[in-house]
Parts: structure tokens; sequence; C-alpha cells
């Protein structure tokens, strides 16, 4: 079926709804057929993710630079792991190797990742669909600001709108799969 990239935490996060909600995400994903593209850690909501899809008989690719095999601790028993030399090669092989984006709860990785795709979908440079998991409301205070960014007239409606956000994996898939069916 189609390829997620997933962005998401190296860390466990404090409320156990975020590591939940990245196993559900990935049992969901495996059981829909989907493939999940991350960023190769073992460790944290990463690593919970990426065991969950294989668990469930998905395939999983991590995308890891080199220097951070050992301090992200890579993931060695994916379906693959792809080394590159550095974090601008490993966001341009995850977005490649990907039909759709995710973001769970992380921290500033996760958010320069996510905004970063959504800037490429606005420049035109992908299509592909993006969307929060807002896990806990973790990602309402972010909304709610983008929203006022509309409202300032510093972003267009219809750019915020590109991004999706649903409190449930199942919901948030729905409408992403939604949005690759066009």
């Amino acid at each position: 079926m189609s390829r997620f990239c997933v962005y998401l935490g190296s860390r466990d996060g404090h409320d156990p709804r975020f590591l939940a909600a990245a196993r559900t995400l990935g049992e969901a994903l495996a059981r829909r057929g989907h493939s999940l593209v991350y960023g190769g850690a073992r460790v944290g909501m990463m690593g919970e993710l990426a065991n969950s899809v294989l668990a469930a008989g998905g395939e999983v690719v991590g995308v890891m630079p080199d220097h951070l095999v050992e301090r992200e601790q890579a993931h060695l028993e994916l379906t693959r792991l792809i080394r590159v030399r550095n974090m601008h090669e490993r966001k341009a092989s995850m977005a490649a190797h990907c039909d759709a984006f995710i973001a769970l709860p992380g921290g500033i990785g996760t958010l320069e990742e996510l905004f970063e795709a959504w800037t490429w979908r606005y420049l035109g440079l992908h299509d592909k669909p993006i969307g929060l998991l807002d896990t806990a409301g973790f990602y309402s205070p972010l909304l709610t600001f983008l929203d006022s960014t509309v409202e300032h007239g510093f972003l267009n409606a219809h750019t915020r709108r590109d991004l999706l956000a649903a409190e449930a994996p199942e919901a948030l898939l729905d409408a992403l799969e939604a949005r690759l069916a066009v």
C-alpha cells in the first residue's frame, strides 16, 4: 500500500498515552498494509513505533546519519536501515521513501522535520499529505497558534488546512488515506 514517514521523539515522554499511541499507530499501519519510514532509533517512542509495526508483520525502513547511530541507538532489526552522511540527507531520504507524513509528540527535531515537510508541500516540492497525531492534546497549543497565524495574515487558510490533525491513530490514518486516494 503506502509508505508513511513518521516523525516522533526518541524519548518516551512523561505521559504513558504517548507510547500507547505510538504502538496503536504502528499496529494500524501494519494491519492496513502500510510501511513505516522513520528515523531508525530503537529507543523511546521511535523504538516503540518500529517494534509495533514489526510485531504486526509490517515493513520498517529506518534512516539514520552515521553520527547518530550510537547516540540514537540504531535499531538493527529493521526491514532496512539506511545510513546517510548527515541530517539533510536523512530528511531528504525519508521524504523520498514515503507517500505521506505523520508527526507524533516529540521535541525540536520532530518539529523541525514536520515544518520542513510542510514547507516543502507549500512550495510545491511534493503533494504528500501531512498529519499530526494530537495525543493527549500535545499539539493543541501549536494548532491554536497556527490558526492565529491565519487570523493575523501570515499563513493562508488553504495551507493551514493542508496540515491534518486527529486525536486517534485510526482517525488520522483515515484522513491521510482519503488524501492519498485523490
